[in-house]
This record gives structure tokens, C-alpha cells and sequence, in this order.
């Protein structure tokens, strides 16, 4: 069959060029941690959406919110701000250090990837 339009890209040889792609792929640079713990500070998902897990900044947003709710409604009434919505503020904290751990190792690893020598 010969290398034209009716074979499929991954069947087409084009010479080392496409050799030299496969065996080397290019490292993207991720965010600097406290550029994504600022994020992650001032808008609560906003630390996972930088770190490319938008479905996971929904869900801290959605336990955030749910559990906010729940402690507001079973908090006695003579409590402060903090107090009555103390479940959303356990999540918000959670959701900051998991954005700036998870930014934290990908900067760590990509650090280590560019220093290891090429085989």
C-alpha cells in the first residue's frame, strides 16, 4: 500500500523526523506553585482549574457549598461567621492545599525531568 491519503497517520512513515518526536516528547512547563496557591486562595477551585483538574475544583466548590450549608443549619444560633459555616472553611482549606501540593509536585518532577540527562 503506498504512503498516501488512504493510510491512517500513525501507519505513514516520514522519516526520522517522526522518530525523533516519539522518542522525545516535549515537557510542558507547568505553573509556579504560589502563582497557583494564590489562585487557589482567592477563588476557591480556581488553584485546581490552573492545575488543568477543572471537574476536581467543582467538587471542592460543591462539598464547600454543601457543607457550609450543613453546619450553618445545625450551628447554635449565637455563633460567629466562622463558626456557623465552619464545614465550608474545613473544605476551602483543603482545596488550597491540595491545588498548591499538587502544583508543588508537577513543578518538582518537571525540575527533575529537565536535570536528569537524555538518554
Amino acid at each position: 500500500m503506498r504512503a498516501g491519503k488512504s493510510m491512517p497517520p500513525s501507519a505513514r512513515h516520514d522519516g526520522p523526523k517522526s522518530e525523533q518526536n516519539a522518542s522525545a516528547p516535549r515537557l510542558r512547563r507547568p505553573l509556579h506553585p504560589y502563582l497557583v496557591l494564590a489562585a487557589a486562595v482567592i477563588l476557591p477551585g480556581g488553584g485546581q482549574v490552573l492545575n488543568r483538574m477543572p471537574t476536581r475544583g467543582l467538587i471542592m466548590i460543591f462539598f464547600m457549598l454543601s457543607l457550609g450549608i450543613v453546619t450553618m443549619e445545625l450551628a447554635a444560633p449565637g455563633r460567629s461567621f466562622i463558626g456557623r459555616h465552619a464545614g465550608g472553611f474545613f473544605v476551602y482549606a483543603i482545596a488550597v492545599m491540595d491545588a498548591y501540593m499538587t502544583a508543588r509536585y508537577r513543578w518538582a518532577l518537571f525540575r527533575q525531568r529537565l536535570s536528569a540527562p537524555s538518554l
